[in-house]
């Protein structure tokens, strides 16, 4: 057996082996792979989530089921604090960090924590404090429903199906880390504005009414009437940042959709434009990227819905998710984290 090639930027996937190497060496790893891959590797600096799929340096977007997917730190980069913190200690995690850093959030695909940091995130104390990204963990295609998505806490070797893994990261005071993000839906201004809660009912993950265009209309009903291609996102502006709410069920005979991420109330939504060419949309949004990449993720819907195996996003890889961290629960995003040298 040879042994564990080095960790390039040409390079996302490696071996168990080689990753046991690299934590030996003393690297603080966040990690991506099969549950059976991460439950193989010693304890130490690192935290990780299930995932299959990744837009990886290589081989542009790829399933594999046998290698990790590694993101490291950044030089002078280190840790503040790792570990899981469960839905009551989450509201808090923001006072575990460094005055000068960023904060890296892996949660379980549909448990508690997931839920409640997308509708009470944005309240917790802050939150905003310094840079917070992430992703949400999942399975494979075929494996939904049976397999459970995990989190790791490397230090201790546990996985968690209900609680949150936390990197808190502390920077030199030279570096500072900030936040992009890359979005390519639009709202199709010919079509109607979409608003939830109040008197149109629940908001939420799951919702039965709408206001379209001010009447209050079951959604369901809506999207069949209108032929409403659900693969293209509900798009809002919050606050001047252009976010997505992708749907991931309608049950036309109950009535009911459900989204990847809740819908708010006071906020007008809008279903997004169709993308042409997502390669190439994500090739001129992301452009040249200033500064080092330390961390990104990509959204599995992206994944499918533009049939990204075998094609590239320039410049930056990351483990496809099951939801997006950038401060709040995104969908159908690219998330990236870089850092600025003084």
């Amino acid at each position: 057996m040879t042994g564990p090639g080095p960790y390039t930027a040409e390079r996302s996937l490696y071996s168990v082996d080689e990753v046991t190497a690299m934590l030996a060496a003393g690297d603080v790893l966040i990690l991506a792979g099969e549950e059976r891959l991460l439950a193989d590797l010693p304890k130490g600096e690192w935290l990780g989530g299930t995932s299959p799929y990744f837009m990886t340096n290589e081989l542009g977007g790829t399933c594999d089921r046998d290698r990790l997917f590694v993101q490291k730190l950044p030089a002078g980069a280190s840790v503040a604090w790792l570990g899981l913190l469960d839905r009551a200690a989450m509201p808090d995690m923001a006072a575990l960090g460094a005055d000068n850093g960023y904060t890296i959030v892996l949660m379980p695909g549909h448990s508690d924590v997931h839920s409640d940091f997308a509708l009470h995130g944005l309240d917790w104390p802050g939150l905003f404090k310094r840079p917070v990204v992430g992703w949400v963990t999942g399975v494979a295609g075929e494996r939904a429903g049976v397999d459970e998505p995990k989190v790791f806490d490397g230090r201790t070797g546990i996985a968690s199906s209900e609680q949150a893994a936390i990197l808190h990261v502390a920077l030199p005071d030279t570096d500072f880390a900030r936040v992009d993000i890359v979005n390519l839906f639009e709202p199709d201004m010919d079509g109607p504005v979409l608003t939830f809660g109040e008197d149109s009912g629940a908001a939420g993950f799951t919702v039965e009414w709408a206001l379209v265009d001010g009447v209050r209309t079951r959604l369901a009903d809506y999207i069949t009437e209108n032929d409403i291609d659900t693969r293209l996102p509900l798009v809002a502006d919050y606050n001047g940042a252009i976010i997505n709410v992708a749907t991931a069920a309608v049950d036309a005979e109950a009535g009911r959709i459900t989204f990847f991420a809740p819908v708010h109330p006071g906020i007008g939504y809008r279903f997004a434009r169709p993308i042409g060419d997502y390669e190439q949309e994500f090739a001129n949004r992301i452009g040249t990227p200033r500064g080092e990449v330390a961390f990104s993720c990509n959204c599995i819907l992206n994944y499918n819905y533009a049939g990204l195996e075998g094609r590239h996003t320039p410049g930056i890889a990351g483990p496809v998710s099951f939801g997006e961290i950038a401060y709040m629960l995104l969908n159908q995003t690219m998330v990236y984290l870089m850092i600025d040298r003084d």
